[in-house]
């Protein structure tokens, strides 16, 4: 079966502007943009949001209760910044690393990668630069399993006489 291609939703459906904004401030720097595309072309925020609207609806109040954690923490370590996503990379950086192991960096961290590798019809992995970056190969392919219940598949050859 081919993978269809998901189209942008053409709003969010859970997250606010202001928290789409730091959360894909968040995941961009977990999975940056450099000479490869990032978290930001693959549109994870849109599938965090799809995600929350959906199947993991259940952690919407872990994202409520988590934001002013991740805005806490960047006042914090640096007192003239007043939201995440104003910082520069390194002090973003730096405010994450401050932040592995709490609940919020966790969900972030993992609701990334999800919309980062997952098929584009959930609403992330947009032109599939997840799958392009470790190669996989999404096109449909069958190489059937060739033995005991085959024998008697036309053309087929025990391995030892297939030389």
């Amino acid at each position: 079966m081919q993978m269809r291609e998901a189209v942008p939703p053409a709003k969010l459906e859970v997250l606010n502007a202001e928290q789409a904004a730091e959360i894909a401030a968040a995941a961009s720097r977990i999975i940056p943009t450099d000479d490869t595309p990032g978290a930001r072309e693959a549109g994870v925020i849109y599938f965090i949001d799809r995600a929350l609207a959906t199947f993991a609806s259940d952690n919407r109040d872990d994202y409520e209760k988590g934001l002013p954690v991740l805005q806490a923490k960047t006042r914090e370590l640096y007192p003239d910044i007043s939201k995440f996503s104003l910082a520069a990379p390194e002090q973003q950086d730096a405010v994450l690393k401050a932040l592995e192991g709490q609940p919020i960096f966790e969900l972030i961290l993992s609701h990334t990668v999800m919309g980062f590798l997952c098929d584009p019809s959930r609403g992330g992995n947009r032109g599939k630069v997840g799958w392009k970056l470790i190669g996989y190969d999404d096109s449909p392919a069958f190489a059937p399993p060739f033995g005991y219940y085959d024998r008697d598949y036309p053309g087929w050859q025990p391995p030892d006489e297939q030389h």
